[in-house]
Formats: C-alpha cells, sequence, structure tokens
C-alpha cells in the first residue's frame, strides 16, 4: 500500500456557498435515486450512498428527509444527469457533470463559462477518453488494517487502496473500483460494518498534464467558475 494518485479537485466550493452547494448538489442526487430505486434505503443503494455522502457534509437529517418527500411529488422536477467535456486553459482536460433540468439553460451556461475562462467546450469523447470513470470510497483509517481490508476486498471488486487526505488535511484511507463494481464493493463495506466518510463515483485521470503555479490559477478560476452554476455537481480535472 501507498500514498494513492490523487488530483485534487482545485477550489472545489472554496467560497461562502460551499455548504449550501453540497446540499444543492446531494438534494437532486437523492431525487434521482428516489426516482430510480424508490425511496426505501433498504432496496437503494443508490440512496444508502446519498445518506453516507450528506453526512460526510453535515447535511440536516430534516432536508435529507424533505429530499425525499420532494422527490416523490408529483410536481418535482425530473433532472437529467449530462456531462461535459473540454478543455481549460494550458492544455488541460475538464470534465464537468450536470444535474440539470432544462439542458438548453446549461449548455448554454457551461459553453459561456468556458469562452470567458479561456477554454472551450468540446464534443461527446473529446476528453472523457483521457479519464476512467471509478468507485471511489473513502474511509477512516482509524482502527483499520489496511493490508488485512486489502485483502479482505479484492474479491468484491477493490483495485486500488492507497492513503490519501482529507478536505481538512486530515489522513483517510482511500478505496478504487470500476464503474461496474461500484455496487459490489458498497455492499461488501457495508456488510462488514465498515462506515465510509464518503462514496462517489470520479473520473480519474488516466495521465496528468504538468503546469505551472500561474497557470494553475487560471485553470482553477475556470473550474471555480463552473463550480458556482446551480446546474453543476462536480468538476473533474487532469492538472498535474
Amino acid at each position: 500500500m501507498g500514498r494513492i494518485f490523487e488530483v485534487r479537485k482545485a477550489t472545489m466550493f472554496a467560497r461562502w456557498d460551499r455548504m449550501a452547494k453540497q446540499f444543492t448538489r446531494i438534494g437532486k442526487e437523492i431525487a434521482i435515486a428516489v426516482k430510480s430505486g424508490g425511496p426505501d434505503p433498504t432496496t437503494n443503494p443508490a440512496l444508502r450512498r446519498c445518506f453516507q455522502n450528506a453526512k460526510s457534509v453535515n447535511m440536516p437529517k430534516d432536508r435529507v428527509e424533505a429530499a425525499i418527500k420532494r422527490a416523490q411529488g408529483k410536481e418535482m422536477e425530473n433532472y437529467e444527469e449530462i456531462l461535459y467535456e473540454g478543455y481549460a486553459p494550458h492544455g488541460v482536460a475538464l470534465l464537468v457533470e450536470t444535474a440539470t433540468d432544462n439542458h438548453v439553460r446549461t449548455v448554454a451556461n457551461v459553453k459561456a463559462i468556458f469562452n470567458k475562462g479561456g477554454g472551450s467546450l468540446g464534443n461527446s469523447g473529446s476528453v472523457s477518453f483521457q479519464f476512467k470513470k471509478m468507485g471511489v470510497f473513502k474511509l477512516n483509517p482509524a482502527g483499520v488494517s489496511a493490508d488485512d481490508l486489502e485483502l479482505e476486498l479484492i474479491d468484491f471488486g477493490l483495485e486500488e487502496l492507497g492513503e490519501g487526505t482529507g478536505e481538512n488535511g486530515e489522513n483517510i484511507l482511500v478505496l478504487r473500483s470500476a464503474y461496474t463494481d461500484f455496487g459490489n464493493l458498497q455492499k461488501a463495506l457495508e456488510d462488514k460494518g465498515i462506515a465510509t466518510i464518503s462514496a462517489e463515483l470520479e473520473w480519474i485521470p488516466s495521465t496528468t498534464v504538468p503546469v505551472t503555479d500561474a497557470q494553475a490559477e487560471d485553470i482553477s478560476k475556470l473550474i471555480e467558475r463552473l463550480e458556482q452554476d446551480d446546474d453543476v455537481s462536480k468538476v473533474f480535472h487532469n492538472m498535474g
């Protein structure tokens, strides 16, 4: 086990609205999970994942319950998940995950942000081939034997296990699986009673593009503007 290769999502939710943005994102994820798998978390693993991620950002229980109730209402918006691909300045690839009830509005906003930030919005497939979609689980390492855990989970789709750093600089364990094994690894962790800090599907770059500090600042500004858009859920990059 070593230091896991991890590209930081630059300045993600770094401004004053960080918590509100996270709550909105998870609220949309709950809506999508309930629409596709129902409101019962015991039979809906996607909803269980939403609960865990809500807990990780201290989303109040009443807001989670309200999101589930709204998702079952007739007037609830139908969110569509759309992935946009493009390039930031200095040749850095970006993947922009969105959850939107109006794709015309969203693509116009995303394109305008790319153009204003010196980047360019590309076609489907123009960037995603440089990334691999993976399940990413983050755990508190306290009381966990990483070597034993790796042996126990390898048959459930674990591909990588290593050390990482959390949002506040704390040490964490990072587990990765193929996208298709996400559910298997999630269930294995649940069956073993191992609580996760978060469980997400992320786009992991195959290679990274080295940039200077000045170039990184240009790219980070574009990423931050994208993250501030209400329809944008997550932004991934291959900036080294």
